[in-house]
């Protein structure tokens, strides 16, 4: 009998034999952590032989790999609990997002809340049973076999060779390459339980997806994420490896929810989005306002230090100017419709005498920067010349993606616009990101990466060699400043690459914050020059540069980083003075006074309010410090402070108290 043949393979780096037929299962037999393997790049099954030569990799259910794996399983288990619920439920898409998953089906009545619990605790069963995951390879004719009772599954396979553009999810189901259905087999007897149709991997076995699982939410959504399509009914669930990180996650949704910039907003009296205005077009009211004001002047004195030039640019502009840039033929669908105006009629006869021109209102500033840029000639002793404006722009976002402050269709860009030479850029690039990067610090912001947008090979104007110079130095430039720098392939804008820094709040969560965009493009196609030292007329170069993204967005952002509690140099309201009873009024009255004097946002709380209310409501309203006088401050000339945190520092003199609260202010301190 001749000797088990072996093979040569990479496991994570180091060479191994092994015999002919090895699983993934079997090689990673003491690994309990590892779900899934990757071989030569490609996510496989665990029960799918090692092939020869192969270099594959272990992925442990914590990994990002593992943790969807683990979510789309968690998927197909919802699924079954679902059909075994109600046996007339027609199967739709289960995709893993981030931090969990859902599954569309299409059902009789939307489920409940009480379906929900129903559906975990059937769920667990189903994870308790140990049932196996099975991968099946079959044909196209033996998915419809398999699949005839669920219409949505063959609709699927009908477009699987365009799966990925199919729609939202759809590539969780065929795609590229083999048809493949997973059995859940039932690990005694064998049978298979239930199936469907679907891409995997999945996990070696349910019980692997233990008790740390929850259903979030149900909700309609149409099939394929488009409204041409029927609606769907959707859950929303999340899974994680132990029950310790679903509470964890549990805890941080919670505390999410409580710094919600919409719930603060409302609250605080900041914002509101009327309904007689329209979807996405918030007003602030006075407080809201004055932290807008606030976040504006500090960037306005920044950027003018920082050798940068104010422009104002109009809100609406005829369409040609957006034809000449390209945004109509790339962007037109983010764009409000066209107003149609200036168009002359006979009278008499109706006939067009004097034909209209269509107007858009803009949904980006750089077009009309470039004008200002081309209203003269320009020499290179001017470059760089950095143009700001913050600039009301407007986008037709869908009404279901509008959301709060963070989402909106009327905004105001903090926009910046640097024409520079050739010679210039690497260095121009490196003194934005800094200044970028250090203004964001002052507004409360400290930990970043950034991620780098590469071309869409689908969507671009300009030439490949102008697309790599530009990536090559956005690179360099983001490389060279030390953070993580995280690729996002196909992410760019249409007219060149760009870095987004990506900044963390205080309780975790990832926010994209500043963009800086490496443009070849637009100074081409506005025919952009300036005259070098030789006396050659040369194009510039082109940054683009948001540093808040947009004011709203980056207000509402602040909101919830803060939980509302702004630091003192933002606050709308620095200062409350509270008397300790009636008689104090005029006392604190005269503190409040010289606070003012010195341009503190201070007020007085002289109302009917019984004291320890005044201190609660001051509380409630986030003020940074409460002055507090009774007799001993007033026969000292003192007052007492109170702090968010609960904490007090009696007995300070009335102008110390004031110098101390300035100070802390104009230093954007805390702690005075």
């Amino acid at each position: 009998m001749s000797a088990p043949q072996t093979i040569t393979l990479i496991v994570d780096g180091e060479e191994n034999k092994v015999t002919t037929g090895t699983t993934g299962a079997e090689f990673f037999a003491d690994r309990r952590d590892v779900v899934v393997m990757r071989v030569d790049g490609e996510l496989r099954d665990l029960d799918r032989p090692l092939p020869e030569g192969a270099s594959v990799e272990s992925v442990t259910i914590s990994s990002p790999d593992g943790l969807n794996v683990l979510r789309h399983s968690t998927a197909h288990v919802m699924a079954q609990a679902v059909q075994q619920l109600r046996p007339d439920a027609k199967l739709g898409i289960g995709p893993y997002i981030k931090d969990g998953f859902y599954f569309d089906f299409d059902v009789e009545e939307p489920f409940t809340p009480e379906d929900l619990k129903t559906l975990e605790k059937m769920m667990l069963k189903i994870v308790n049973q140990n049932q196996k995951f099975a991968r099946r390879v079959v044909t196209e004719d033996e998915a419809r076999e398999a699949m005839a009772d669920e219409p949505y599954k063959l609709i699927l396979l009908g477009l699987k060779s365009d799966a990925e553009e199919a729609g939202e999810g759809a590539s969780v189901e065929v795609g590229a390459g083999e048809i493949t259905i997973y059995d859940n087999v039932d690990r005694k007897s064998g049978d298979t339980i239930w199936c469907d149709l679907c891409r995997g991997p999945h996990l070696p076995n349910t019980k692997l997806i233990s008790n740390a699982f929850a259903l979030t939410r149900s909700a309609a959504a149409y099939w394929l994420g488009s409204e041409k399509n029927k609606q769907l009914q959707r859950i929303y669930g999340t899974a994680w490896p132990t029950k310790e990180d679903l509470k964890a996650y549990q805890e941080r949704l919670a505390e999410a929810e409580r710094r919600d910039h919409r719930k603060l907003g409302a609250e605080l009296d900041l914002f509101s989005f009327p309904d007689e205005l329209g979807s996405g077009l918030p007003v602030f009211h006075p407080k809201g306002g004055i932290i807008r004001r606030t976040m504006e002047d500090y960037s306005r004195q920044r950027h003018e230090a920082a050798g940068y030039e104010f422009v104002y640019t109009p809100h609406i502009t005829k369409g040609h100017l957006y034809e000449i840039s390209g945004h109509l033929d790339w962007y037109k669908e983010g764009m409000f419709p066209a107003m149609h105006i200036d168009e002359t009629r006979d009278p008499e006869t109706w006939d067009v005498v004097k034909p209209g021109q269509d107007y858009y209102l803009k949904p980006m500033n750089c077009p009309m920067h470039n004008l200002i840029f081309r209203s003269r000639g320009r020499s290179y002793r001017e470059l760089p010349l950095r143009l700001f404006e913050f600039g009301s722009v407007y986008r037709y976002e869908k009404s279901g993606v509008v959301h709060g402050l963070t989402r909106v269709r009327g905004m105001t860009q903090d926009d910046a616009h640097i024409y520079c030479t050739r010679e210039q850029m690497k260095d121009e690039l490196t003194t934005t990101l800094n200044f970028v990067l250090d203004l964001l610090k002052d507004y409360g912001l400290e930990d970043f990466y950034l991620e780098l947008s590469t071309k869409d090979p689908e969507k671009f104007v300009g030439s490949d060699e102008a697309w790599e110079e530009a990536t090559r130095t956005l690179a360099e430039v983001a490389e060279a400043s030390g953070l993580e720098l995280v690729p996002d392939p196909g992410g760019a804008a249409f007219y060149g690459p760009k870095i987004s820094v990506q900044a963390r709040d205080a309780i975790g969560r990832t926010w994209q914050m500043s963009t800086i965009q490496l443009d070849f493009n637009l100074p081409e196609r506005f025919e952009l020059e300036y005259q070098a030292a030789d006396g050659s007329r040369q194009r510039p170069v082109m940054i683009h540069r948001a540093l808040f993204g947009s004011v709203e967005r980056f207000m509402g952002v602040l909101i919830e980083h803060y939980a509302g509690s702004f630091p003192a140099w933002l606050a709308p309201v620095q200062v409350v003075a509270v008397p300790v009873a009636d008689a104090f009024n005029d006392y604190v009255s005269d503190v409040v006074a010289k606070l003012r004097a010195q341009g503190i946002r201070a007020e007085a709380d002289l109302g009917s309010d019984r004291f320890p209310k005044k201190i609660r409501t001051a509380s409630k309203e986030k003020i940074p410090f409460v002055l507090i006088a009774g007799g001993e401050d007033a026969e000292a000339g003192a007052v007492s402070f109170r702090f968010r945190d609960g904490s007090q520092d009696n007995g300070v003199p009335v102008d110390e108290a004031v110098q101390r609260i300035v100070a802390a202010v104009r230093n954007r301190e805390d702690q005075p």
